[in-house]
């Protein structure tokens, strides 16, 4: 029986470290109530405060790491040498994803079925940094570094950002874009909230990549890396009636953005209406297929 005991006691030392930060609602309770029991371990609280600044570790420490939305994110977790090492214990490093309190990692193995995450470690290093590779939009929030050892546990938070590339084109806000025939047409694509300079910026004229258009000429594409921003400019000299059309600015992990260009002879009002009109048929159509049911229909 004392045997038993004994090992019962030894198991709950080793365990008690990574369960009794779960086993309630209140984190920072259990870690209160945890410290209490600590103090049993030490002959007086002098004793106990001293083992305690021996652990070397800054608690609850947050770094705040931004990541463009399909590039691969690293939070860091160093993990410094403490007395346990050296009387032959050791620290049980795990990543926990606050969102929904999933233990991601424990050591250098990951428990999720999502192979994106991984953990790197190199032996002998202080640093467990837990990589997730094209991050998505559901990968933003809070993530956990937990270190547990018999002196306690220490936490190190990293704030995951995920940004969004935004693409727009300068004067787009109508959705038109009127030049004359003869004239040139210049247009600006901002990609904004890049950290990373997109790969590439294509230009489409309705369907047809344009950028290296060499059937048509005159056409050149100049594209300014940032970050944060990128600013690509399409110009297309001596325009014609065959130059009206949808323009889109393409580039990579981007929405594209669109502008309608009219490409028409001195005043530009005929080429408003000529598009307007469509829709203004449109809609009359669809009020006269919709007036007999609105309004001839019996009441009941």
């Amino acid at each position: 029986m004392v045997c038993d005991c004994y090992w019962q006691a030894v198991l709950l030392v080793w365990i008690s470290p990574s369960i009794l930060a779960y086993s309630t609602g209140s984190r920072r309770k259990v870690q209160d109530e945890y410290s209490d029991k600590k103090q049993l371990w030490h002959p007086n609280f002098e004793d106990y405060s001293r083992a305690e600044a021996s652990v070397g570790y800054d608690n609850n420490t947050i770094t705040n790491v931004t990541v463009q939305l399909g590039a691969t994110a690293y939070l860091h977790c160093r993990v410094r040498s403490s007395v346990d090492r050296a009387l032959g214990g050791g620290d049980q490093v795990s990543w926990i994803r606050r969102r929904d309190w999933h233990i991601l990692s424990s050591g250098v193995f990951t428990y999720t079925n999502d192979e994106r995450f991984q953990i790197l470690h190199a032996e002998g290093s202080d640093d467990w940094t837990l990589q997730i590779k094209y991050v998505q939009k559901r990968d933003n929030g809070t993530y956990e570094c937990q270190i547990s050892n018999s002196q306690g546990i220490v936490s190190h938070f990293a704030n995951l950002q995920i940004v969004v590339p935004e693409a727009t084109i300068q004067g787009s806000r109508s959705g038109e874009h009127h030049v004359d025939v003869g004239s040139i047409i210049d247009l600006v694509c901002t990609i904004d909230k890049s950290p990373t300079p997109p790969q590439y910026v294509f230009w489409y004229h309705n369907d047809r990549m344009i950028n290296y258009d060499i059937a048509r000429g005159g056409i050149s594409v100049e594209t300014v890396p940032g970050p944060p921003r990128t600013e690509s400019r399409l110009t297309i000299q001596d325009t014609n009636d065959a130059d009206s059309g949808n323009y889109t600015c393409s580039a990579s992990n981007t929405d594209s953005a669109s502008i309608y260009v009219f490409v028409s002879e001195g005043d530009n009002v005929d080429a408003i209406l000529m598009r307007k009109s469509g829709t203004i048929c449109a809609a009359s159509q669809l009020f006269l297929l919709l007036f007999p049911v609105l309004f001839l229909t019996p009441l009941r």
